[in-house]
């Protein structure tokens, strides 16, 4: 694995001999922008390994994405190598369906420490809560980043993330009428400690997520990624394009649904994907992502 072979993937072309939070930023924005978060491999016939050089292979040279516990593993991986104090954290993600968080740790993240400082960095949750900065390890702070609001709370030594969303606008689709949400909404992401972890402790969830027939993961095909203004997001058969504080504090959302002709070519030119197997969407889950 080569550390320029990564810079080359995500398109970074800074400097990388101080780990600083500058540096940290810069790369992680990079990241976020060049790899999708995606559970592709799981809907076209193949497994979704934790190995380092596996996920390392699949990012770097075929330039695919992955979810949480491969985009968060490289990234440790790249942080590591410059320099930068990493540790690898669990979460719980919160289903609003439910109004609860999951029962098991289902999500990987980040805690760097910087000039006895400590940040969230998280290149692995996609779509519209995807952090866009690294977030001080700080409780009852807002700290407004592109997407929207961020913010941790503390209690008893569980971290809660939650994100103030803004007014959305979404134009005519599906022969239904534009309409606007009203208000901006507080909504919750993950729960975690700081209890630090190994990457073995991810194994079996990972099985988990991507074999249990009511998996997320499992009853929806998921890719998107960050862009330079918003985020893009194919969920089954239906893209959605969000552009953040399109105007007067508001996103705009744009959502089409796609043909099945329409899937290989999309994948290409919005999310820069080429498969190597048959991809069969899926979205039969009600939960939803937004």
């Amino acid at each position: 694995m080569d550390i320029k072979e990564y810079f080359a993937r995500i398109s970074y072309r800074g400097s990388h001999d101080k780990p600083d939070l500058e540096t940290l930023t810069e790369i992680f924005q990079h990241h976020i922008q060049a790899v999708p978060f995606e559970n592709l491999s799981i809907h076209c016939g193949e497994s979704i390994e934790l190995d380092l050089a596996a996920t390392y292979n699949k990012i770097v040279r075929k330039k695919r994405g992955g979810w949480c516990m491969e985009n968060n593993h490289l990234l440790s991986w790249a942080l590591k190598t410059l320099g930068y104090s990493v540790t690898l954290l669990g979460a719980k993600v919160y289903v609003p369906e439910d109004d609860a968080y999951a029962d098991d740790i289902d999500h990987l993240l980040l805690k760097v420490v910087l000039h006895d400082k400590s940040y969230i960095v998280d290149g692995g949750f996609g779509m519209a809560y995807q952090i866009w900065q690294p977030m001080e390890l700080i409780s009852g702070k807002d700290q407004p980043q592109t997407p929207g609001i961020f913010r941790f709370l503390e209690e008893n030594g569980t971290w809660y993330l939650e994100k103030v969303k803004r007014k959305q606008y979404v134009p005519n689709h599906s022969n239904t009428a534009p309409h606007n949400v009203d208000k901006e909404v507080c909504r919750r992401v993950y729960l975690f400690t700081l209890q630090p972890r190994d990457i073995e402790e991810f194994r079996a969830r990972n099985l988990h997520l991507q074999t249990a027939p009511d998996s997320l993961f499992v009853t929806k095909s998921i890719c998107s990624l960050q862009t330079a203004d918003g985020v893009r997001a194919l969920v089954g058969w239906k893209l959605t394009e969000i552009k953040y504080n399109y105007k007067d504090n508001m996103d705009l959302v744009e959502i089409r649904i796609l043909a099945d002709e329409e899937m290989e070519k999309t994948l290409k030119e919005k999310f820069n994907i080429i498969l190597d197997k048959k991809f069969v969407p899926i979205n039969t889950s009600r939960l939803s992502l937004f």
